[in-house]
């Protein structure tokens, strides 16, 4: 027979079991979950890097116009042409022969002649294809330049917490003096 005693000692040791094995039943389930978490977070990483990734491309792609000038002036790509291809493994062979005594000469760093250097309008051309390229000239260049410099100065004023002094451009001061002798 069992006394008091001991059964109360035997149920706490129960409680004290049941309660150890609740605790291991939760801890695995809080390394589930945290598991869960971290592979959720590198998923979320790579959504990330590949999102920057797909975005560089956007922009990469949007950028047509300017990818298509360079490709005229610096490197003038053009798509492959029947007789680009080779025929067999003979023919690759072939190209790399020695040079004979009518090769045309190896391709050299382009030079300008110093009447062509400079003339202002000398039409710019591909170093691969010869052909003239038809790019801004530095008028264009110099007027965004001013255009920006005024946008620029008209943010400075805006921006500026000293209200009574104003700072013009110069662009900005010959306009005003010219508006005020036509006045």
């Amino acid at each position: 027979m069992m006394t008091s005693t001991q059964a109360r000692s035997l149920g706490w040791a129960a409680v004290l079991g049941a309660c150890f094995a609740a605790l291991v039943v939760l801890s695995f389930k809080v390394h589930a979950v945290r598991s869960e978490v971290l592979l959720a977070e590198r998923q979320l990483i790579a959504l990330q890097r590949e999102t920057i990734l797909l975005e560089t491309e956007f922009q990469t792609r949007a950028s047509q116009r300017q990818l298509a000038e360079w490709n005229a002036v610096e490197f003038g790509y053009a798509a492959p042409r029947a007789g680009q291809f080779l025929d067999g493994e003979r023919q690759l062979a072939s190209l790399g022969e020695v040079r004979g005594p009518d090769a045309p000469s190896p391709i050299r760093l382009a030079s300008a002649d110093a009447a062509e250097a400079g003339a202002a309008d000398a039409p710019m051309r591909s170093p691969v294809s010869g052909a003239k390229v038809a790019v801004g000239g530095a008028a264009a260049q110099r007027d965004a330049g001013s255009v920006f410099a005024d946008a620029f100065g008209d943010f400075l004023i805006e921006a500026s917490p000293i209200r009574p002094a104003r700072a013009e451009t110069p662009a900005r001061a010959a306009k005003a003096a010219a508006k005020g002798s036509a006045e």
